[in-house]
């Protein structure tokens, strides 16, 4: 524990109170010695407990006690001189203000006991929130792709692995009627750095004519693997190609990875 620490958690007012332990006690004094700022905080605690202490046994100066006397004298003749009372009220004060203090430490300690646990309460509460808030997004995101693939609408096309990647494959979910267009990457490799996937919509007839449809952006980030792209108006096959950043205008076909007919 910090000095600032020491002084902010109510301890020293325990140390001043004699309610530590005995390695507690040595372990505050030496950090004492190092830190000014305990040392001076340990002096503010213990004039703090005279002063209080002081308030509960007024006491009359020796001059005042005089002018008393000698009035009783005059009014009244010879004073006789009385033996000291008890100073048990004197006792009975420093009582009291000790067993204020105590109370005060011990109010004190418990206090910073529940801030540090309502501070507790709040970080989880928000560390709630923020799982709640990522689990419902991605049940979100589920039930779109569930959506999409069971939409009796959408014409699915599966495009096989390639010489480049043979284990690799993905899927066309393609609505002739609305020309929506997406696509499930989930059986494609993580692209490397600096490089991203391009969806092309392919006429085989009369000539191979592509036609780029997007790119699966954020592949990593993207859980579910499902990629909306650009509408398609028409198509023969569908082709998904490796390519640098920011795609292609044309397909690199040494890095045609997944290819299907409709």
């Amino acid at each position: 524990m910090e000095a600032q620490e020491y002084i902010e958690s109510g301890t020293l007012e325990l140390y001043v109170f004699g309610l530590l332990t005995e390695a507690e006690n040595l372990e505050i004094a030496e950090m004492a010695k190092k830190h000014p700022e305990m040392d001076q905080e340990i002096i503010a605690i213990e004039k703090a407990i005279v002063a209080l202490s002081s308030s509960f046994s007024p006491f009359h100066s020796v001059a005042n006690f005089e002018k008393i006397k000698e009035r009783l004298e005059l009014k009244h003749g010879k004073v006789v001189d009385l033996k000291p009372t008890s100073n048990w009220t004197q006792y009975v004060g420093w009582a009291a203000a000790v067993l204020l203090l105590l109370g005060l430490g011990y109010q004190t300690l418990e206090l910073t006991k529940t801030k540090k646990a309502i501070t507790t309460v709040g970080t989880e509460k928000s560390k709630i929130e923020k799982d709640y808030a990522f689990l419902d997004q991605q049940n979100k995101q589920t039930e779109k792709s569930l959506t999409i693939v069971r939409d009796i609408k959408n014409t699915v096309v599966t495009l096989g692995g390639q010489a480049v990647s043979p284990n690799s494959f993905a899927k066309v979910y393609w609505n002739k009627d609305t020309k929506t267009t997406y696509i499930d990457a989930a059986g494609l490799p993580k692209p490397p750095k600096g490089m991203v996937y391009q969806v092309w919509a392919l006429k085989l007839s009369p000539v191979l004519t592509p036609t780029s449809i997007g790119l699966l952006d954020n592949f990593e980030g993207n859980s579910q693997k499902i990629f909306a792209v650009d509408q398609t108006q028409s198509a023969e096959a569908f082709g998904i190609t490796l390519e640098p950043a920011g795609g292609s205008l044309t397909p690199t076909m040494t890095q045609l990875y997944t290819l299907g007919k409709v």
